[in-house]
C-alpha cells in the first residue's frame, strides 16, 4: 500500500536539465520482425519530446516497454535512476505512480462517471485519501481541463475532445511527473486537436512534467516539440529541434514534413 501525505505536494519546482528518463541501445522483436533496434533517448524535467515515426515504426512498443508492459530483448530502460525491466510488481506500480499515460483510446470506464473514472487512479494505487481530499483533487483536475461541469456525465454523453480532456484530467490527477502521449490529437478535428496541443503546453508550464509525446500529426509536433526523434528503421535516426529537422536535405526526413 503507497500512502502520500498531500498529493499536491508531488509537484516539482523547475529543475536544471534533471535526466528523469533514459532509454539506452533498446531492442525489441516479435519473430522476425525487429521493431525496436538499438534506440536511444533521454527525457528531461520539463521538456516535451516528440518520437515521430510512420504507422508500425515501433512508437507505440517503445512506450509500452517504458511502461513494462512489454519486456525489452536487450538494452536500458532507467526512470528515476531504476531500471524498468528488474522491478517486482511492487516497485513497478510505485513507479507507474509518477508516470501519466494518456492513452490513444482514452481507455475512459463506460460504466463510470466522469467523477469515478478520476476517483480510479487514486483507488487504483491505494492511496490514503480523505473523501474531501479526493473531491478537491477531482474538481482539480477538471478545472486543468476546463471541464468541471461534466463532473456526474457518463463518457457516453461527452464528445470525442471532451473524453480526451477527461482521459486527460485522469492522467494528471496524481500529478505524475512524467506523462506519456500516445497520438494525443488523432482523430480529432483541427479545431479540438488544437484544444488539446493547447492543454498539453499548458500542463508543461503549470507541472514543469517530463513529457514524451508520441504523434504523427506535424501541427502538434511543429507546436509542442523541445526536440523531435526520428524513429525510423528502429533506431534513433535523427533527434533535433523541429526548425532544424524541417531543414535537412535527408531523404528520409524530408518526407515526413512534405
Amino acid at each position: 500500500m503507497y500512502q502520500t501525505e498531500n498529493i499536491s505536494e508531488q509537484v516539482q519546482a523547475p529543475g536544471n536539465d534533471e535526466v528523469v528518463m533514459v532509454v539506452r541501445n533498446l531492442s525489441k522483436s516479435f519473430g522476425s520482425n525487429q521493431v525496436l533496434n538499438d534506440f536511444s533517448v533521454t527525457l528531461r524535467r520539463g521538456e516535451n519530446v516528440v518520437v515521430l515515426g510512420k504507422s508500425g515504426s515501433g512508437k507505440s512498443v517503445l512506450i509500452k516497454c517504458i511502461i513494462g508492459l512489454l519486456k525489452p530483448d536487450s538494452g536500458c530502460i532507467e526512470v528515476f535512476g531504476q531500471r524498468i525491466p528488474d522491478l517486482n510488481a511492487e516497485a513497478l506500480d510505485a513507479i507507474r505512480m509518477k508516470i501519466g499515460f494518456l492513452f490513444q483510446s482514452n481507455a475512459l470506464y463506460d460504466s463510470m462517471t466522469v467523477r469515478e473514472n478520476l476517483e480510479f487512479p487514486l483507488r487504483r494505487h491505494s492511496i490514503l485519501l480523505t473523501q474531501e481530499e479526493v473531491d478537491q483533487l477531482v474538481k482539480d483536475a477538471l478545472a486543468d481541463v476546463k471541464l468541471e461541469h461534466t463532473i456526474d456525465m457518463m463518457p457516453a454523453e461527452l464528445s470525442g475532445g471532451m473524453r480526451k480532456r477527461i482521459a486527460l484530467a485522469r492522467t494528471l490527477i496524481l500529478k505524475p511527473a512524467i506523462i506519456l502521449y500516445d497520438e494525443p490529437t488523432t482523430g480529432l478535428d483541427p479545431i479540438t486537436a488544437r484544444e488539446i496541443i493547447d492543454l498539453i503546453m499548458e500542463v508543461q508550464k503549470k507541472y514543469h512534467a517530463a513529457s514524451l509525446i508520441i504523434s504523427h500529426d506535424m501541427n502538434c509536433v511543429r507546436m509542442v516539440a523541445d526536440r523531435v526523434v526520428m524513429l525510423i528503421g528502429g533506431r534513433n535516426y535523427k533527434e533535433a529541434p523541429y526548425e532544424e529537422l524541417i531543414q535537412s536535405d535527408d531523404p528520409g526526413i524530408k518526407a515526413f514534413f512534405e
